[in-house]
């Protein structure tokens, strides 16, 4: 009897991460989706107001080793591309790792940064740490191509 209620229990838990299995490549999405309208929201305010953005650039980020025009026009440009790629999937341990990278300078450039934007942050952070480390799932570009082409 112990022997049928534990394959009953493993053929349920199979079942279980079969369905899981079929909604990771949606969660993969999700995330991908998710941080690419973080990023591609942040660079489109930007680029209404170029004047403001550039004096937040000057008076505000303290961004390391670039000037203040370069900086604001590698940040937005950055917030603009790398959120499509995402979006598509193409590219996306490459514009994971950039978005990760200008992340991570946002908040060590601004002093004035609340906890609140920290933890949002470090939020984005994750996500795209998860999308440089697993990849951007099977529903991408990335995964298309390198199944058409690589075999």
């Amino acid at each position: 009897m112990a022997i049928t209620g534990s394959k009953a229990v493993a053929e349920s838990i199979n079942k279980v991460l079969t369905w899981l299995g079929y909604l990771a490549p949606l969660f993969d999405l999700a995330i991908r989706l998710w941080v690419a309208n973080v990023f591609w929201k942040s660079g489109l305010t930007k680029i209404k107001s170029w004047d403001s953005t550039l004096m937040l650039f000057e008076y505000e980020y303290s961004v390391p080793l670039l000037p203040t025009n370069v900086a604001a026009f590698l940040a937005t440009g950055a917030e603009l591309l790398f959120p499509v790629l995402l979006l598509v999937g193409f590219g996306s341990r490459f514009s994971a790792l950039s978005l990760f990278i200008l992340n991570y300078v946002a908040v060590v450039s601004y002093p004035d940064i609340s906890d609140a934007g920290i933890k949002d942050h470090m939020l984005w952070g994750t996500m795209l740490a998860v999308i440089f480390f697993h990849g951007p799932g099977l529903l991408s570009a990335d995964h298309f191509l390198r199944r058409r082409f690589l075999g």
